[in-house]
């Protein structure tokens, strides 16, 4: 079969489906829905006069003729892309598209300042952001980058700091510890009621302490579990339970006095943000000037 550009289209199909395994997401990267995607591919499979994909109402996989066409095309089209990438730092105006995988804190303190500043220099870059808790594969997943705490970056990335490290802190509403009273010590939080933290890999968090040399994990008890901030935010100016969370998220309702910090003397520092991309890829313009621009704003330090 002689290749054409309509062929070259749907290898570039091909390609997104063998890296996402959905239909929808790899629709997503091209703006084309999974109808479309589906009928392209059932054509350059008619064409080639090979199955390239297994598909069943939960999965899509290669065939082994998919993996080996997989194999021989995911470097060379990588290579069209980079040497199309490259061409944007002759332009005085960046364009392009860059996608990220970010955790919901990394969203909501380093993206939420530097974006609106972002958009303003470079207006030709689109940002194609997913805000999620889960650990997920950012490449498999269509990102260019992820932004996750420090010590959570998969050791195949290549890696930069984005922040200085963060503190974590217990905080609940005056009208709760007036009801319950006030922790003085960890192992106090035993008797109170807590947001039990529910972590990406659906294990349940246990709140780390550390004083003058001294570490204490609890498993606190709580009869609310969660995953989202905001909502946990919600519950503890309600006064239903103490928080464990970012100090950067709660600086703003402390200085109000809408909710108070206690055992801020046992209050822990965790690695700050890093974000991470695959060493095997140009890092895109439009990534490269983002990672300079929270750098040079630094909304948390660095």
């Amino acid at each position: 079969m002689r290749t054409n550009r309509g062929n070259l289209a749907d290898f570039s199909y091909f390609l997104a489906l063998a890296r996402h395994r959905s239909f929808r997401r790899a629709g997503l990267e091209f703006g084309v829905t999974a109808s479309a995607l589906s009928h392209a591919l059932k054509g350059l499979e008619s064409r080639l006069g090979v199955r390239l994909f297994n598909r069943t109402n939960r999965s899509v996989t290669l065939t082994a003729a998919g993996e080996e066409l997989y194999a021989a095309l995911d470097g060379p089209f990588s290579a069209i892309d980079a040497a199309v990438e490259g061409l944007n730092r002759y332009r005085s105006d960046p364009t392009g598209r860059i996608r990220l995988n970010v955790l919901e804190h990394a969203g909501t303190l380093l993206l939420g300042p530097v974006l609106p500043v972002f958009l303003e220099r470079y207006p030709g870059v689109a940002v194609d952001v997913v805000v999620s808790n889960h650990l997920v594969d950012v490449v498999a997943h269509g990102a260019d980058a992820g932004i996750r705490y420090g010590g959570t970056v998969p050791e195949d990335m290549i890696a930069q700091r984005l922040s200085a490290d963060i503190r974590w802190v217990v905080v609940g509403s005056p009208a709760y510890f007036e009801r319950c009273g006030t922790p003085e010590h960890p192992e106090d939080l035993l008797k109170h009621q807590c947001l039990r933290i529910r972590l990406g890999d659906d294990s349940i968090y246990h709140w780390e302490f550390e004083k003058a040399g001294e570490t204490v994990v609890i498993d606190v008890p709580g009869s609310i579990t969660i995953d989202e901030t905001q909502f946990a935010l919600s519950l503890v100016r309600a006064g239903a339970a103490l928080a464990y969370l970012p100090e950067p998220c709660v600086v703003p309702l402390v200085g109000d006095g809408v909710l108070r910090i206690v055992l801020d003397d046992w209050a822990p520092v965790g690695e700050g943000f890093a974000i991470y991309y695959p060493s095997r890829r140009q890092v895109p313009t439009g990534l490269r000037l983002l990672i300079d621009l929270i750098r040079e704003l630094q909304p948390l330090g660095l």
